[in-house]
């Protein structure tokens, strides 16, 4: 009886995953495949592979600007984001203060809320503060998109670190701020790793701002890339794919790494107790 669950438990995650992986198993296959095996109309499981693809779109103008520009607003939204969020997080986690619950209200609101409903807004004040077509501002905005999910993660992290390791620091000489230090910051590898994650995915997928306040393609970054790729007979598909697949190994490389450092150091703080 037990065999045979764990063998319906199993096939059904076969199953499912072969569901969730299949349209990147095509987006990456077709990135490969002519522009004859591309818009047959029957699919095309075997052919040979080409690099046509990637070639047209490497070759769009700006390709190396628009990815120069992801990284800049990327990294520095990632960074600003964790920076501030270290400082909110250990204040709700650990100190009493006069409006301290208002402010958690006000983190899970701005989680809840889609940022595309603040366009307009942003739209009007970075024209009229003379900040459209800038790499700064989408760096704050992203900054801002990612701040309540790494407040709220960061407090969760911080609240499981017994108070009492820090009270034994401070015991022994260390301030407030050396104690932060020297025993929770080790502790929150896992809490920064999953909120430099999440932040990173979110500004690099990121399409609906840039598109609206970076119309200058020296201030773009990748998701408007993936746009160019249409010709007078319709969309190149296969560039688009191809595109897509450079698109997303970034997301890939830094996923596959914070989560080997997630999984350790979330092992590594049980077996440290």
């Amino acid at each position: 009886m037990r065999n045979a669950r764990k063998l319906w438990l199993n096939g059904t995650a076969v199953i499912l995953s072969a569901l969730f992986l299949f349209p990147v198993y095509w987006m990456f296959s077709t990135s490969f495949k002519s522009s004859t095996d591309v818009l047959t109309d029957d699919p095309v499981f075997l052919f040979t592979p080409t690099f046509d693809h990637y070639e047209t779109a490497t070759a769009v103008e700006l390709f190396w600007t628009y990815v120069g520009n992801s990284f800049i607003v990327t990294i520095g939204a990632v960074l600003l984001a964790l920076l501030v969020a270290l400082a909110a997080s250990y204040a709700i986690a650990r100190m009493q203060f006069r409006g301290r619950r208002g402010m958690v209200l006000a983190v899970m609101m701005a989680q809840m809320a889609p940022w595309e409903i603040l366009i307009i807004v942003v739209y009007l004040n970075a024209r009229d503060l003379e900040m459209l077509n800038s790499l700064l501002t989408l760096t704050l905005i992203y900054f801002v998109m990612a701040l309540p999910f790494s407040i709220w993660t960061l407090r969760g992290f911080i609240a499981a670190v017994p108070k009492e390791l820090e009270e034994s620091a401070m015991i022994d000489g260390c301030n407030r701020a050396q104690a932060f230090f020297r025993v929770i910051f080790p502790l929150l590898a896992p809490g920064l790793m999953a909120t430099s994650l999440f932040g990173f995915i979110a500004a690099w997928n990121e399409y609906a701002m840039v598109l609206v306040l970076n119309k200058d393609p020296e201030a773009a970054t990748l998701p408007l890339w993936l746009t160019q790729f249409q010709t007078n007979f319709g969309n190149d598909w296969g560039a688009t794919m191809a595109a897509s697949t450079m698109f997303t190994v970034p997301v890939l490389i830094v996923f596959v790494l914070l989560q080997r450092r997630v999984t350790g150091g979330l092992a590594a703080g049980a077996v440290k107790g």
